[in-house]
């Protein structure tokens, strides 16, 4: 059983290259990191420090050249790396949540069927009661027959944490959640991802570029060069915005 003191996922020596020889570049090298279970973590990074990949190879949407990434979940312990792409689905389905910038929501469906669709694909069955009780936190219940083009835009990236919450996912990840949010929304959703984590005992890693975003993490992890620069915990913006100038020198 994976409890608050288990890591939730574990990289080990990750090392990713685009290009070769001149045009080579590096944005994992030897990176290893954990990140413990029922905590919401930020990942933070000058540009081109490595943040999108790394989020990428943790959540099995890309793949290192070498290292290893480990997910501990209710099923037990899952070697990412090295499964083939049916069973890479297989985890994303069953034990990993996303929201993402775009919010990637399927146009024609309505919001209850978003929320729904990943547990749908996976052939799987939700727990109503949970379900009930992430709708009524997120406030969705008179939106679930909405279509997103009727939604706002914090509307629709709240269906988007619904849908990732609804499963429960052993880890949560976030891509820039509040990247296309105005400041108000932005604030509201990243409550939700606090409540994500302080009521349903969730895991969330977030990839963000902001300072007042990531100081709602329980911490943050500065990487720089596709290495891990500094660990802060419980940071506030201004010791971020610090820590950010000081890794991209």
């Amino acid at each position: 059983m994976i409890t608050t003191l288990t890591p939730a996922l574990r990289a080990r020596a990750l090392n990713k290259t685009y290009g070769a020889e001149d045009a080579a570049v590096h944005p994992l090298r030897d990176l290893s990191i954990e990140f413990p279970a029922a905590r919401f973590t930020a990942v933070m990074g000058p540009s081109g420090s490595g943040k999108s990949t790394l989020l990428h190879v943790l959540a099995g949407l890309d793949t290192a050249d070498d290292g290893e990434v480990i997910l501990s979940s209710e099923r037990g312990e899952t070697t990412l790396t090295g499964l083939n792409e049916k069973q890479l689905t297989r985890v994303r389905r069953e034990s990993i949540g996303f929201i993402f910038q775009a919010y990637n929501l399927v146009p024609a469906m309505t919001a209850e069927e978003n929320i729904l669709l990943p547990t749908n694909l996976g052939g799987g069955s939700v727990d109503r009661t949970f379900y009930e009780q992430v709708i009524d936190r997120l406030g969705l219940a008179d939106r679930l027959k909405h279509r997103p083009f009727e939604l706002s835009g914090g509307q629709q990236q709240r269906v988007a944490v619904a849908r990732a919450l609804v499963g429960r996912p052993a880890v949560i990840f976030a891509d820039e959640p509040t990247g296309n949010l105005d400041q108000t929304t932005g604030a509201e959703v990243l409550g939700l991802l606090r409540t994500a984590v302080d009521e349903f005992a969730q895991t969330v890693i977030m990839v963000t570029h902001d300072a007042n975003a990531a100081a709602q993490a329980d911490r943050t992890v500065l990487l720089a060069d596709g290495r891990v620069a500094g660990t802060l915990e419980s940071p506030t913006a201004a010791q971020l915005a610090a820590a950010l100038i000081e890794a991209g020198r």
